[in-house]
């Protein structure tokens, strides 16, 4: 019986396309001026220190404030997974939402999943390599407004990398659940086989785009989860 449901964000709950092609680029565009206008907030100095610890480890140069934005832009770029570059992205991301500049869809199929899962007592979770900040924000203010309440956890990869089996067991140690009672939710087969790995089950989700899995159940959306109340197939 399946007792949990961790979910990824990209590719299964909401389209890849909203990360890569305007969070992404938002953050990118507005840097420079963030900086600039936030230079003097305690927030935002303490984590542009973590950006230049992280510069000068692997330069031997400690740059000045003012030279960030082009190493962080370039950081953007290369998709850099970086407690600091994820923290001030966040930070942007956060006046965006507020401005209402964008709010991520999700897939026609989602929301009434969810819900109808919570109602029958299935707790649910996200795993996504975002920031927990950056998914809390983004579940925030979705075209079906503030779905944050459905979850009871967002993991980021303060546990480990997505590829990784460990990271699964660690998520399964703090929720108090066995491998064989969490369902694992992602467009990415190489996450699916890591949650595999450590007995979790697994379901491929394959939106528009998507290769189907030859090693995992393969589902179009998640009405087919639904399907015999908690099992899936």
């Amino acid at each position: 019986m399946i007792r949990y449901v961790l979910m990824d964000i990209e590719g299964t709950l909401i389209s890849v396309s909203f990360v890569r092609e305007t969070l992404f680029p938002f953050a990118k565009h507005r840097l420079a001026s963030f900086l600039h206008e936030r230079r003097h907030d305690p927030a935002v100095l303490q984590w542009t220190a973590v950006c230049q610890d992280v510069i000068e480890h692997e330069t031997g140069t400690r740059p000045a404030y003012e030279e960030l934005p082009v190493v962080l832009t370039g950081w953007i770029d290369q998709d850099r997974k970086l407690a600091g570059l994820k923290a001030l992205q966040g930070m942007i991301w956060d006046e965006g939402y507020r401005q209402r500049a964008f709010a991520p869809e999700l897939y026609g199929d989602v929301l009434p999943a969810l819900t109808q899962w919570r109602a029958r007592g299935t707790r649910l979770g996200i795993y996504s390599s975002g920031s927990e900040q950056a998914q809390r924000l983004l579940f925030a203010h979705t075209n079906a407004g503030d779905v944050t309440s459905l979850f009871e956890r967002f993991f980021d990869t303060g546990v480990g990398e997505k590829k990784t089996a460990s990271s699964y067991r660690t998520i399964s140690e703090q929720i108090n659940l066995a491998p064989q009672h969490i369902l694992f939710l992602s467009d990415s087969e190489l996450e699916l086989d890591a949650a595999a790995s450590v007995e979790f089950r697994t379901a491929h989700i394959v939106r528009p785009g998507t290769r189907a899995s030859s090693s995992h159940p393969v589902h179009p959306d998640l009405t087919r989860l639904l399907l015999g109340g908690y099992i899936y197939y």
